[in-house]
């Protein structure tokens, strides 16, 4: 098990100094330290909520011990807060309109809704006016991919796809409903999906697992007319083109003359290097232990190689998204190489080991969040009233993204509002721009 979160409530006397020793304490067994609420200051003393990240269950008690250790310090609760915020799941549909008379009942019920029926059926386009559906995305999951936990069913991935609905509301005011697929096969999938979308002005899908994620998202595409993204592939690869047009202005770095290394051609992987491509990139090359998954990107347009080393001694930028911590060996590390490994919670090789041997930058994947993109990228799109999400509109989605990025980061917030909108208003631009056919309602 990885990826463990809880909430200590530790009591500290008001010395200065203690919570130091509480913070060494949590480092030494390899803790990582989320939070630090202040949650009472006494006549004597300082009580903290202090968030912890450890990766397992052994690992979680040998940090607790280290606390209660401490001479004059009080380890007073621990919380599964994570847990407890999931309670009752986080999302809920709720009427825009108070109906509180029976005027209201008939003007949004029967007799008079079926006035409103009657218009759209005679001018299907009407529904974008008169009903939710423009505004609405459907996030779609079998449940073979979800995080980095694998095939663990979609009821399991539910709490994943209420929280994509619920950044959804809350960063773009978009309506997303989560839809759980209890299927065994891509056409099972496509078929759903098919006969579900009149009702959604957009599909997302999500943790869909590698290889079939491409056949289900490829054939939706071409027999949908409503958007469709795979947020695995796109959303990732999106973020991390972001990410790297940063790292490459800090360090200097002219990246589309660049040769950029991908370790790891799975969904992601693959997306990522036509993401690279689409931005201007002029070498790319891929490894990857899977023949399939290197046959993929040759047919992109982009290079494979058959070992790391190799991979490592020609890339200028190396990014690895393989889920493999310590991957990246110290001595393969080129001087002047940007590295960026962006696995969680354990990235391919830390920051501190590739700067060591000579990196110019390296950085890991603990900031690089797809929420910065699908949530603008989808708006952009449903603005537009079109039909494809192509590579030109995720281009700018990750042109916005590092342009909203403050000097020094990789990238921004990704709860800043202003860089949703920011990423929008450029998908639309190129929406209204290109030759992308506009939404048909059936």
């Amino acid at each position: 098990m990885s990826n463990i979160i809880r909430t200590l409530m530790i009591q500290t006397p008001s010395v200065p100094g203690n919570l130091g020793r509480v913070a060494t304490a949590i480092g030494r067994v390899g803790g990582d330290i989320g939070e630090v609420e202040t949650v009472k200051v006494g006549h004597n003393y300082t009580r903290r909520s202090i968030t912890v990240q450890v990766e397992s269950e052994e690992q979680l008690e040998e940090l607790l011990d280290a606390v209660r250790s401490l001479d004059g310090i009080t380890l007073h609760t621990v919380s599964d807060e994570v847990l407890h915020a999931h309670e009752g799941g986080k999302i809920q549909m709720k009427s825009k309109m108070k109906i509180e008379t029976l005027a209201d009942l008939r003007r949004v019920y029967t007799p008079g809704v079926a006035n409103v029926c009657m218009a759209i059926k005679e001018q299907p386009e009407k529904a974008k006016i008169y009903t939710s559906i423009s505004n609405t995305v459907a996030v779609v999951t079998d449940g073979t991919a979800i995080l980095g936990l694998g095939n663990i069913g979609p009821v399991a991935g539910m709490p994943v796809m209420e929280g994509k609905v619920a950044l959804f509301d809350q960063l773009t005011n978009i309506n997303a409903i989560p839809i759980l697929l209890d299927v065994n096969s891509p056409e099972e999938i496509i078929q759903t999906v098919k006969n579900i979308s009149p009702g959604f002005g957009g599909i997302l899908l999500e943790d869909i697992g590698s290889p079939h994620c491409f056949e289900v998202e490829e054939r939706l595409k071409k027999e949908l007319d409503i958007p469709v993204m795979h947020d695995d592939q796109h959303g990732t690869a999106v973020v991390t083109l972001a990410a790297a047009i940063s790292a490459c202005r800090s360090a200097g770095v002219n990246l589309k003359q660049a040769r950029v290394g991908q370790i790891g051609l799975g969904a992601a992987g693959i997306a990522i290097c036509r993401m690279l491509m689409a931005y201007g990139v002029e070498s790319v090359v891929g490894a990857d232990k899977s023949e399939e998954a290197k046959d993929r990107l040759r047919s992109y347009g982009g290079e494979t190689v058959d070992s790391l080393e190799e991979l490592m001694e020609q890339s200028d930028i190396v990014i690895a998204t393989t889920g493999v911590p310590g991957l990246i060996k110290k001595e393969w590390v080129q001087k002047g190489q940007i590295i960026l490994a962006l696995s969680n919670p354990k990235p391919e090789i830390e920051q501190e080991d590739a700067l060591e041997a000579g990196a110019i930058y390296a950085t890991d994947g603990r900031s690089v969040n797809n929420v910065l993109g699908f949530p603008g990228i989808f708006r952009g799109v449903l603005n537009a009233g079109v039909r494809d999400i192509t590579h030109k509109m995720l281009v700018a989605a990750a042109e916005a993204i590092a342009n909203s990025t403050k000097p020094g980061d990789l990238v921004p917030h990704p709860l800043n509002v202003n860089v949703h909108e920011a990423v929008a208003e450029a998908v639309e631009r190129v929406a209204v721009q290109s030759d992308v056919k506009k939404n048909v309602y059936r």
